[in-house]
């Protein structure tokens, strides 16, 4: 009798310490929706907190599963959800930190609840409100897999987040059920604007590229050549992408345009990298293995450019990111305030905007960094801001107050500046002026481009195809709707050889300039062209200007990109042997029909 009181007791206790760890993470994760969104050193050390807490509860729950179901009544969907939230948090935390393994990490306990079929009798439940949580755990799950390229599962979640929504709304009939049925289409609709280009397998199914220059993230293989100069001194280390095109393609707070530029921001991630992160499945019990939360990641970065683990640390492999879905003007200022606080010395701030046009009616414009108009941002949150307007009916001798004008950068061009534009009034900013003589670059988009293109606005920015795939933006200027794999990689093997041969121009033109005053590209580009990231896109929009200015549908001024500084012609954006590697590329394309006729050979 007293053996068995005392093994009740224990296994109270262990109840008991099951319920506090859950109430204490419920609390954390909870808290995790009031930290600040920007700044580094805020809320790292409550993320540790919360990790500690879900790490401390998933070993927990393992340990004492029998205890718990014979005594607590544990339930499969209950460990899916304590899944889920651990999938949430190393969500959360990549997208705070951009480190892409984190993303790795979410979709190893995303994908355990699937493999486990945690939530299989959620629906016998009777309760709406599992229901919902299960729904909303496909939805997060889709757009992990949608940023790690895994289309075929992405195409097999939705099917059966379908099938789910369809039960979810015969059973209970809910309130919500046209909510779900616009995500399901929202889903449905990024995936088909995704694929702009598919790439086909001798079975003629269609596949995802990785490490071929498709637009993957950037790693070794894809890594433009460099030789590199004393004067290449600056790095990447902060970026704010922004998305407020009104009719683009979207999922969960990610514009096509912004899902397609942050990782062509981000490096492939690799193990390697990150010594911290193991097996997805280990420390399973007898009968459920699953993932790993030791692997979370105990402490907290002790500062910027770091990640910890114990005593071991590693650089951190990609620029950290905002990701700004709509803002406001005033949220616009404060995260692109906090990038600039948070560089360090040698370090680059990059503006990433796809946005409407905000146009000006002034006939005379005296003032560029006002009077010529600008980008539009949201105005959900700042409509009661000044009282003077809204959106296009501004009041006589006022700016439209929610718009981000040339004017509003000038302040930051006081640290290193990197800026893309991709709207339909992109040229206005050329007129930044760098008044304290800091590198600054912009790259703006076509301010126009032909009609038959247009259909590609709701599928995403053509400018930013061609920053993030070349080659596919290439495909899709000369309406080539598939290729298969084999003829792929022989035609992204041109757009190798082009970016090659334009690196090389482009250190040239440099040294001519050095050593004969000719030549002439400004110092910026010399400067941003050591960092990965930025040679990057300086190569791939001049791709972008050479293969434009032979196509033959792109005729006028507007429906070319521009740069400012300018990069020199003759010697680079009009060097006869980057327009050769273009046509070659057609060639092999079978569009050559497409393009002007070129030099003498091609």
């Amino acid at each position: 009798m007293v053996k068995m009181a005392s093994t009740e007791e224990q296994d109270r206790k262990i109840v008991l310490e099951f319920c506090h760890l859950l109430e204490k993470s419920k609390q954390l994760f909870n808290g995790l929706r009031d930290l600040p969104q920007y700044g580094h050193r805020q809320w790292q050390a409550y993320f540790g907190r919360t990790f500690d807490v879900y790490t401390k509860l998933w070993k927990f729950q393992q340990q004492h599963r029998l205890v718990l179901d014979s005594k607590y009544g544990l339930k499969r969907w209950q460990i899916g959800e304590i899944a889920s939230k651990i999938g949430q948090l190393y969500y959360h935390y990549y997208l705070r930190t951009s480190e892409t393994n984190y993303l790795n990490e979410a979709y190893s306990f995303y994908a355990a609840i699937r493999g486990r079929a945690y939530y299989s009798r959620a629906i016998k439940e009777d309760r709406p409100d599992l229901m919902v949580k299960k729904l909303r755990y496909y939805a997060r799950f889709i757009v992990v897999c949608l940023l790690l390229k895994k289309m075929k599962l992405v195409r097999e979640l939705v099917i059966e987040l379908e099938r789910q929504i369809q039960e979810y709304t015969t059973t209970y009939e809910p309130e919500d059920q046209l909510e779900w049925s616009l995500v399901l289409e929202e889903i449905k609709g990024f995936i088909k604007a995704e694929s702009a280009v598919a790439v086909l397998h001798a079975d003629t199914n269609p596949i995802v590229l990785s490490h071929s220059g498709s637009g993957s993230r950037l790693s070794p293989l894809t890594t433009p050549p460099c030789e590199r100069t004393p004067h290449m001194t600056l790095s990447l280390q902060e970026i704010l992408i922004v998305g407020s095109a009104c009719e683009q393609a979207k999922f969960s707070e990610l514009t096509m345009d912004m899902f397609r530029m942050l990782q062509t921001l981000e490096r492939e991630p690799t193990d390697a990298m990150h010594p911290m992160i193991g097996h997805p499945m280990a420390h399973g019990g007898p009968h459920d293995a699953s993932p790993a939360a030791s692997r979370m990641p105990y402490g907290v970065p002790g500062s910027k450019g770091y990640v910890e683990n114990g005593d071991r640390r590693t650089m951190r492999d990609n620029p950290h990111k905002y990701l700004l879905y709509k803002p406001s003007l005033s949220q616009l200022m404060v995260f692109l305030s906090s990038g600039f606080k948070e560089l360090p010395p040698g370090g680059a701030l990059l503006l990433y905007m796809s946005a409407d046009g905000c146009f000006s009616t002034t006939k005379h414009p005296q003032d560029y960094g006002y009077e010529l108009g600008g980008l539009a941002t949201s105005v959900k949150r700042d409509a009661v801001d000044s009282g003077l307007s809204v959106r296009g009916k501004s009041s006589a001798g006022y700016k439209e107050p929610h718009c981000l004008y040339p004017g509003d950068l000038y302040p930051y061009t006081r640290r290193p500046l990197f800026i893309i534009i991709d709207s339909d009034n992109s040229f206005v900013f050329q007129h930044i002026p760098r008044y304290f003589g800091q590198p600054l670059v912009i790259l703006m988009s076509p301010q126009d481009i032909p009609a038959n293109y247009q259909d590609l606005q709701h599928h995403g920015s053509l400018f930013t195809l061609f920053l993030h795939s070349p080659m596919t933006a290439m495909c899709y200027i000369c309406n080539v709707g598939d290729v298969p794999i084999h003829h792929w990689d022989r035609c992204q093997s041109y757009v190798d050889r082009f970016v090659t041969e334009a690196s090389r121009l482009v250190t040239r033109c440099r040294m001519d300039e050095i050593e004969q005053g000719i030549g002439y590209i400004d110092s910026s580009y010399v400067q941003f062209f050591g960092d990965d990231f930025l040679r990057t896109l300086i190569l791939r929009f001049v791709f972008c200007d050479v293969a434009l200015r032979l196509h033959r549908g792109f005729r006028g001024r507007h429906q070319r990109p521009r740069c400012e500084p300018p990069l020199p012609g003759p010697e680079l954006l009009e060097h006869p042997s980057l327009a050769h590697i273009v046509l070659q590329l057609a060639t092999a394309l079978d569009v050559r029909g497409h393009f002007v006729e070129g030099p003498e050979g091609d």
